[in-house]
C-alpha cells in the first residue's frame, strides 16, 4: 500500500505559490488596491549576507567572541553539522535585519547555492508580514473623505 500511495503523490501537482506567480494572478484579476508587492520587498532590501553556521563559529573564534563549548577542539566531528546550516541576513533600508535559514539533513545533499536560495526565500517570507503591517498602519492613518 505504501508504494501505491507514493506513486499517487508523485502525480499530484501543486499550484505555483511563488511570489511572482501570485503577483501575476493578482494583476490578472485586476486587484488594484494598495498592497505589498515582490518589487516592494526587493526595493527595501539594502544588502544581503550569506554564511554557514560553521563560518559564523570560525569568525567568532577568530574574533575572540565565541560563546559555546568551553574548549572547542579543531577536529570535533560533532560540529560538522554546522557546515550544513546556511543563513541569509537581509539588511533592510531602515536598518532592520531579517534572518532566513536552510538546514540540510544529509551531507550528501548539501548544495551551497541551493542553501543560499532557500535561506533567502525564508528571510523574504519574514518580510511580508512586516511590510503588510506597515502598509496597513499607513492606510489606517488616511482620513476618509
Amino acid at each position: 500500500m505504501r508504494g501505491k500511495r507514493k506513486r499517487i503523490m508523485d502525480r499530484i501537482e501543486s499550484p505555483r505559490t511563488d511570489d511572482s506567480a501570485i503577483e501575476q494572478e493578482i494583476r490578472a484579476k485586476g486587484l488594484t488596491a494598495p498592497r505589498v508587492t515582490p518589487a516592494d520587498i526587493e526595493s527595501n532590501i539594502a544588502s544581503e549576507s550569506y554564511f554557514t553556521a560553521s563560518d559564523g563559529r570560525s569568525g567568532a573564534l577568530a574574533a575572540g567572541t565565541y560563546v559555546g563549548r568551553e574548549s572547542p577542539q579543531e577536529n570535533d566531528t560533532d560540529i560538522d553539522a554546522l557546515s550544513l546550516l546556511t543563513f541569509c541576513v537581509l539588511a533592510m533600508r531602515n536598518g532592520f535585519t531579517v534572518v532566513g535559514e536552510s538546514a540540510c539533513a544529509s551531507p550528501e545533499n548539501f548544495d551551497a547555492a541551493l542553501g543560499r536560495k532557500i535561506a533567502r526565500a525564508n528571510a523574504v517570507n519574514k518580510i511580508w508580514p512586516l511590510m503588510g503591517y506597515e502598509l496597513k498602519q499607513r492606510l489606517s492613518n488616511i482620513a476618509p473623505e
